[in-house]
């Protein structure tokens, strides 16, 4: 699977499973790695364009997660 920022890596073990919460956490790595905000709404609107697999499944396509 090719990852869109593999340099940006996210740790969501130890993490509140809430989708909001797993989306800040993403949403928040991108911005420190300098992702424009249109990029990072990208993600937002296809991370919640399905079910809480479809967030897990989407935010593992945007960023390395550990």
């Amino acid at each position: 699977m090719n990852i869109k920022y593999p340099d940006v890596e996210v740790q969501l073990t130890g993490v509140d499973g809430n989708a909001y919460v797993i989306m800040g956490v993403v949403a928040s790595a991108l911005r420190k790695a300098g992702v424009s905000q249109e990029e990072i709404a990208e993600y937002h609107k296809e991370a919640t364009s399905g079910n809480y697999d479809n967030l897990l499944q989407t935010t593992m396509r945007w960023v390395d997660v550990s």
